[in-house]
């Protein structure tokens, strides 16, 4: 499906992002990284890492089914689903981390400043965020040194089934010149993703090079682990 046709009803997205100082610790990056790189953040939904990124000099493009509503829609959905995700939080607090954040006001305080730096930034700069429906991206091959994908993959997989995942890997890494990144590696009941081995085993066949790598964020029980998918260069391979 391709524009309209694969236009989510807005009731059914959720949409609540990180913030950017959260995309650093969960796929384990320095600001120094993310200087005059060309970067994919795919899904973006209301995450702050596109605005925060391109303040300091990185050229970031973010992607989402959620951009085919304007960013005032999205804020307003942004707000409502805020406010349910946390007093839904109250009642599972025993299945998240508490230590990058001290309570369910300093997330709260977090998903909205994430939401407001999203919002702000698609008003001043719309072209940064692209609509799209996976496993379809409307990008050229290779066109960004690094991808990065939060809390989707892997994430949904009672809904979404293996060859969803092995496509939209394979997409994302059509549209990446160096490496993928993906976070976490578990499903909502904090179990690991049950056909991740399979994954790899078929991206390591195809010639990439794979790794599970810890990383220092942690706020979902388990959720503390990335995979890292990088085009291997003449010399890996000697």
């Amino acid at each position: 499906m391709s524009g309209a046709e694969g236009k989510l009803e807005l009731e059914r997205i959720v949409f609540i992002g990180r913030t950017f100082e959260e995309y650093l610790q969960m796929f384990n990056l320095k600001e120094a990284d993310l200087v005059g790189g060309r970067i994919l953040d795919c899904p973006a939904g209301a995450c702050s890492f596109t605005a925060i990124s391109n303040q300091l000099g990185s050229e970031v493009t973010a992607a989402d089914i959620a951009y085919y509503y304007s960013a005032d829609e999205l804020a307003d959905k942004g707000i409502q689903d805020i406010e349910h995700a946390m007093s839904e939080l109250e009642k599972v607090q025993g299945n998240f981390v508490w230590d990058y954040f001290g309570s369910i006001a300093d997330l709260t305080q977090a998903r909205n400043r994430a939401l407001n730096d999203n919002t702000n930034d698609r008003r001043q700069t719309p072209e940064r965020y692209i609509p799209v429906v996976l496993p379809d991206l409307p990008f050229n091959d290779e066109a960004f040194d690094l991808t990065l994908s939060a809390h989707f993959l892997f994430m949904y997989s009672d809904r979404l089934d293996y060859d969803f995942h092995l496509r939209t890997v394979n997409e994302l890494m059509r549209v990446t010149r160096g490496e993928l990144r993906i976070f976490p590696l578990v499903d909502l009941c904090c179990k690991r993703y049950e056909h991740l081995d399979r994954l790899i085993v078929e991206m390591v066949h195809q010639g990439f090079a794979v790794e599970e790598m810890e990383v220092p964020y942690e706020f979902q029980k388990g959720a503390n682990q990335m995979l890292s998918i990088r085009r291997m260069k003449p010399q890996d391979n000697r």
